[in-house]
């Protein structure tokens, strides 16, 4: 079976989150010299599939098996994909089946390893994620088995694959604000207090505003409002509270505290309470980072083409890595069609990841970084 042929065995599996339909057992029986472990709760499944070949650092390959809904406006079935002009369609097909087979693969073909090869895959990214990927990282930390690098495959490419791969990611705050007024008689606003009235001037404090710099490696975090709304759908009675939610997709220069100190100023005198809440949390991999280079080597030994580094998009389960001090990067094939109808990756771009994932193998433990 070359790596095609597994992919499109993987994309004929319909595993919805947090379902894995079987794939998992399927990968655990292809990779059979490799060691499974499976932690496994409230029906998300997780398995790790390890081999020590030598003594040496442990590099890990990550990502999901689970899929999104496929909705609508198919022009064949989600579930049983089709090559049509040298493209693959089905759900999973970008987002990340494509990944996971390029590292199955590349574990099943590679034959030597200065090290521990793995492979980390979950049923439940595309969900909360709760009892996905940070269960099973939880679990190896107990057993001491945490790897010392991860690549994750989510697509991460732009325009020509090979184009960037995520050294980092955004966190993501969420605040839910509540501005307390006074509900009164539109003919008599002096007899009430308008909490839209009062967020007004308050507005252009708050509405896109960039909390930090930013720096090298991220963009500023920025105040995103993503829902306002006050009243009783009239025209004659004024709002006795307004309720306001906002996003910030955070650096790692800006924390909750930092937030809600932005907020306390902009509203202070008024009467408002605040929750803030965040899923996930900033972090970066050092440039100079042994997978980041090797990495980064391999793409250009494959392609010849100049990868770029990149923070941007939102979250990825590469974020539990992170927070357990692995050094962690992200590529995988370009994301153009993902969560989309006719969701699609090329059969060129597969081959490629597969053969860069390779020689990352081949190559990581030759000089020195």
């Amino acid at each position: 079976m070359n790596v095609v042929d597994l992919l499109l065995k993987l994309l004929s599996f319909e595993s919805l989150t947090p379902d894995d339909a079987g794939s998992l057992k399927f990968i655990e029986e292809y990779l059979d010299e490799y060691e499974a472990i499976y932690v496994n709760k409230e029906g998300v499944k997780n398995l790790m599939l390890s081999k020590k070949f030598s003594e040496g650092p442990h590099l890990c390959f990550a990502g999901h098996v689970d899929v999104v809904p496929a909705g609508d406006k198919w022009d064949t079935n989600p579930f049983v994909p089709v090559i049509k002009e040298g493209n693959i369609y089905a759900r999973g097909a970008q987002d990340m089946k494509s990944g996971v087979a390029a590292f199955v693969q590349a574990c099943k073909e590679s034959e030597h390893f200065e090290g521990t090869l793995s492979v980390l895959l979950t049923s439940d990214e595309e969900g909360e994620g709760k009892y996905g990927t940070a269960v099973m990282l939880k679990h190896l930390k107990e057993i001491n088995f945490l790897p010392d690098y991860c690549i994750v495959a989510e697509p991460t490419c732009e325009q020509v694959f090979g184009d960037a791969i995520k050294i980092g990611r955004r966190g993501s705050i969420n605040g839910y604000l509540t501005l307390n007024g006074k509900q009164g008689h539109a003919a008599y606003p002096e007899k009430a207090i308008n909490p839209v009235h009062q967020i007004a001037p308050i507005l252009d404090k708050i509405a896109g505003v960039d909390l930090d710099q930013g720096d090298d490696d991220f963009a500023p975090s920025k105040m995103v409002i993503t829902d306002i709304r006050a009243g009783m759908e009239v025209t004659n009675v004024t709002p006795g509270a307004l309720k306001m939610m906002f996003n910030v997709r955070n650096s790692t220069k800006t924390t909750q505290q930092e937030v809600k100190l932005h907020i306390d100023k902009c509203f202070d005198g008024l009467d408002y309470t605040l929750e803030l809440t965040q899923g996930s949390y900033p972090f970066v991999t050092k440039r100079d980072s042994k997978i980041v280079q090797k990495l980064t080597s391999s793409i250009k030994n494959i392609t010849g083409v100049e990868t770029k580094f990149s923070t941007a998009g939102g979250t990825s389960d590469a974020r539990f890595m992170g927070a357990f001090g692995i050094d962690v990067v992200e590529f995988g094939v370009i994301n153009d069609t993902i969560h989309a109808p006719n969701e699609r990756t090329s059969i060129k771009e597969v081959e490629a990841l597969c053969a860069v994932f390779k020689d990352t193998v081949k190559h990581f433990n030759e000089g020195s970084i």
